[in-house]
C-alpha cells in the first residue's frame, strides 16, 4: 500500500491493506476509545497493548516520577484479581506480559498465543480500568522501584544518557528522568497518584492496538465488555483526546558539558544536541545520517574508533524524537585517558559529514541496511503492535513498510549533508561518566563544566 494513511480522530471505522497482506483495522467507538488492530496471515500469535498518552513530561500536578510509580501499580491487583492471579494468567500459557512507561506514553502489553487472546484482554482491561492501588503495596512498590533507581544509577551507560537528556533538553519537562529520582520518589504519595489515575485513564485517552492473529470484530467487542466488565462506563459519548501539539519547545540551546566522577574502569561519554520532531519530514534522512554515523559495525564511529584504533567496544549514534523536541547525540565507553581523544573522533566525524556530505555508495548501503531492518522487524507482532500504537498517539499516520521505502528513496546527498549542517549549528554538550579529570573534555566542547561526584 502507498501513501501513509491519515488517522484523523474523526472517521469512526476504517480498513485498509497493509504489507505482507495484513489487514489493518480502526474504530472510534462513542466513547472516544480508539481500538486498532493489524491481522496478519498465518500468524499464530497475537500481541495486545493498551496505551495511555501520558508520560514522564505530564507530571506537573504530581511528584515526579509518578507515571512510572502508577505503571508499577497496575500489576498489583483489582477487585477482581490479585497480583498473583495476574502473573499466573500469563504464566500458565507461556504469554508474556510487560508494561513501559515513557515521556509522552505508557503501554501495558502482552504476547500470547491467538487462544489466549481473550484472557490477555480480560486481564489487561481489569488491570487498566479497575487497579485498587492498595495502601500497603503502594509503599512495598515505592521500595522497589528505588531499588530500581538504584540499579540504573549503578550502570553508567545509563546515568550517562538520562544526564546528557537533562543537559541537552534543560528544564523542559522532556528533560526529566522517565522514573523520577530517590527524593520524588519518597515523596510521591497514594492520593497523588489516585488523582493522576483517575484524570487520565478514561476510555478517551484510551487507545488499544493488537497485531498478528487477530480479527477486528471480534476484538473491539472483546476490549468494550472487558473495560465495562472492569467498570468503565463506555455509555458516555466523547471524542477521543487531542493529540499533542507539535510547535518547536523554546529550550535553551547554550551548550554545557556534565563531568560525574566515578571510579570506574571505563568512562562513558556521551554528546548531544538538539534533534528532529516526530513529525518532521526529515525523518527518513535522520535515519540515514544516524545509521551512517553510528548505526553498525559498518558505520564511520565504528570504524574509525574500534576498528582503525581500538579506543572503545561500545560506539554509536542515537536519536530521540517527541512531538515538539527531539535530541540527537553519540556515546562510547573508553578509558578515562582516552575520553578526550574519543569525544574529538566522535566531532570530527559528524563534522565531517556536515561540511562533505555522505557518499553514494554509504546512502545505497543505508537504504539497504534499513529495508532489510524494517523487514525483519516485521516479523514480530510486537512491533507491528507498537507501530500501530505511535502511529495513533504520536505521528497521525499509518506509515507502511512500502511508504516507508519510498521516503526513503527519495533521500539524497545533500539531504544528509544538510540535515548535519543543521544538527551542528548547535554546538554539542556533553557528559562524562567514570574516573576523570576536570576540563577532560576542553578544546572539544566549548562551554563551561559542571562537575558531579
Amino acid at each position: 500500500m502507498s501513501p501513509a494513511i491519515e488517522f484523523d480522530l474523526q472517521t469512526p471505522e476504517m480498513s485498509f491493506q497493509a504489507s505482507g497482506d495484513a489487514t489493518v483495522s480502526r474504530t472510534i467507538h462513542p466513547s472516544g476509545l480508539r481500538i486498532l488492530s493489524e491481522s496478519v496471515p498465518g500468524a499464530l500469535s497475537t500481541s495486545i497493548g493498551f496505551w495511555i498518552a501520558v508520560g514522564s513530561r505530564d507530571e506537573d500536578s504530581v511528584a515526579y516520577g509518578s507515571t512510572h510509580f502508577l505503571e508499577h501499580l497496575l500489576f498489583k491487583g483489582t477487585p477482581r484479581r490479585s497480583a498473583l492471579d495476574i502473573a499466573i494468567a500469563f504464566d500458565q500459557v507461556g504469554g508474556e506480559h510487560n508494561a513501559l512507561t515513557a515521556k509522552e506514553h505508557t503501554c501495558y502489553y502482552a504476547k500470547v498465543q491467538d487462544q489466549d487472546l481473550p484472557m490477555a484482554i480480560e486481564v489487561l482491561a481489569d488491570m487498566v480500568a479497575a487497579s485498587v492501588i492498595d495502601a500497603a503495596e503502594f509503599e512495598v512498590e515505592r521500595q522497589v522501584i528505588l531499588e530500581e533507581l538504584a540499579m540504573a544509577d549503578d550502570d553508567p551507560s545509563d546515568v550517562a544518557h538520562e544526564r546528557i537528556t537533562e543537559t541537552v533538553l534543560r528544564d523542559h519537562p522532556l528533560g526529566r528522568p522517565i522514573g523520577g529520582n530517590p527524593d520524588t520518589i519518597r515523596a510521591s504519595t497514594r492520593e497523588s497518584v489516585l488523582e493522576h489515575y483517575a484524570r487520565y485513564y478514561r476510555p478517551h485517552e484510551l487507545v488499544v492496538t493488537a497485531a498478528g492473529a487477530v480479527d477486528h470484530k471480534d476484538l473491539v467487542k472483546r476490549v468494550t465488555q472487558a473495560l465495562s466488565d472492569a467498570g468503565w462506563d463506555l455509555g458516555v459519548s466523547s471524542a477521543p483526546a487531542s493529540r499533542r501539539g507539535v510547535a518547536q519547545a523554546e529550550i535553551d540551546r547554550a551548550p554545557q558539558s556534565l563531568v560525574i566522577t566515578r571510579p570506574l574502569e571505563q568512562a562513558v561519554v556521551a554528546l548531544a544536541t538538539h534533534g528532529i520532531r516526530a513529525t518532521d519530514e526529515r525523518r527518513p534522512a535522520l535515519s540515514v545520517l544516524s545509521s551512517v554515523l553510528g548505526g553498525g559495525m559498518s558505520s564511520r564511529l565504528f570504524q574509525e574508533i574500534r576498528e582503525r584504533r581500538g579506543l572503545a567496544y561500545s560506539v554509536y549514534s542515537f536519536a530521540s524524537a517527541y512531538a515538539d523536541a527531539g535530541m540527537f547525540g553519540m556515546a562510547a565507553g573508553t578509558s578515562p585517558a582516552h575520553v578526550a581523544e574519543v569525544s574529538g573522533l566522535m566531532t570530527t566525524e559528524l563534522s565531517s559529514i556536515a561540511h562533505e556530505g555522505i557518499t553514494a555508495e554509504e546512502l545505497s548501503r543505508t537504504r539497504g541496511n534499513i529495508a532489510g531492518a524494517s523487514a525483519l522487524a516485521l516479523e514480530s507482532s510486537d512491533a507491528r503492535m507498537m507501530r500501530l500504537g505511535r502511529s495513533e498517539l504520536s505521528t497521525g499516520e499509518f506509515v507502511d513498510r512500502d511508504e516507508g521505502l519510498q521516503r526513503l528513496s527519495r533521500v539524497d546527498l545533500g539531504d544528509v549533508q544538510s540535515l548535519a549542517q543543521e544538527l551542528l549549528s548547535t554546538p554539542l554538550s556533553a557528559v562524562v561518566v567514570g574516573a576523570v579529570k576536570d576540563g577532560i573534555v576542553d578544546g572539544v566542547i566549548e562551554q563551561d563544566t559542571i562537575r558531579s561526584s
